[in-house]
C-alpha cells in the first residue's frame, strides 16, 4: 500500500515505528513491513478495517514511546469512527 505516514519534523515515521517494535506486525493480513516500517502490505485478501487498526496501533505505541502523534499521509474515506 505504500508509505502511511508523513515524517514528523526532525524524524522519519519509518524509524519512529521500527524503534517501537511494530515491522512486521500483522492484523488479519495487513502488516507493517518487514523491510520499512512506515510501509503497510496488503498480503492477501486485507480490510480496511485491519489497515486501521493497524494505523491505530503504530500511533498508539509510537505516541507512548516517543511522545510523537504520526500524521497520516493518506486519505481515509468513510465513516470510521
Amino acid at each position: 500500500m505504500g508509505s502511511m505516514f508523513k515524517n514528523p519534523p526532525g524524524d522519519f515515521a519509518g524509524r519512529l515505528i521500527e524503534a517501537a517494535g511494530l515491522k512486521g506486525t500483522r492484523i488479519g493480513t495487513a502488516e507493517i513491513s518487514t523491510v520499512h516500517g512506515n510501509f503497510f502490505l496488503n498480503t492477501g485478501e486485507t480490510r480496511a478495517a485491519d489497515i486501521k487498526a493497524l494505523i491505530d496501533l503504530a500511533q498508539k505505541t509510537v505516541f507512548e514511546k516517543f511522545a510523537v502523534k504520526l500524521e497520516l499521509e493518506v486519505e481515509l474515506l468513510g465513516e470510521w469512527e
